[in-house]
This record gives C-alpha cells, structure tokens and sequence, in this order.
C-alpha cells in the first residue's frame, strides 16, 4: 500500500483505477469513487483494480496501454 501511494503521489488517485475491472463496475465507482485511503486499500487488496500497465521513466508516467505516449517516453 504504501509503495502505490508513492506511485500516486500527489496525482488523482482516481485515475489508477482500472474503469474496466469488475469490482469497479459493481461498486459504481465511477459515479461514487471510494475515498483515497478506501482506494489504496481496494488496489492493494485487488491489484488488477490498478489500471495497468504503468510506465515510469524518470518523473514522467503513462497510465494504461498508450503506445504512442509509451514510445515518447522510451
């Protein structure tokens, strides 16, 4: 948990949540997203509730598969 709130940061915690998972759906966090602390613990507890696939290269971060900001980075 607390090697995701590193991740996050100061970063909306709300876009590392993966909007296809299906706890995601079932909790209808879209329109009633879980509190920060509430999220960390969800992902934590169900990491493919984490959109993935993260890429970090120096500060910078792409979330989810976009290859065209992955190769940017790379």
């Amino acid at each position: 948990m607390a090697e995701l709130e590193k991740l996050i940061g100061a970063r909306d915690y709300r876009d590392f949540l993966n909007t296809r998972n299906e706890l995601y759906r079932e909790r209808g966090m879209k329109e009633n997203p879980p509190s920060k602390a509430e999220a960390l613990r969800l992902m934590s507890e169900n990491p493919n509730l984490i959109k993935r696939p993260i890429v970090v290269v120096g500060g910078e971060m792409v979330l989810g598969f976009d290859e065209e900001r992955i190769e940017k980075l790379l």
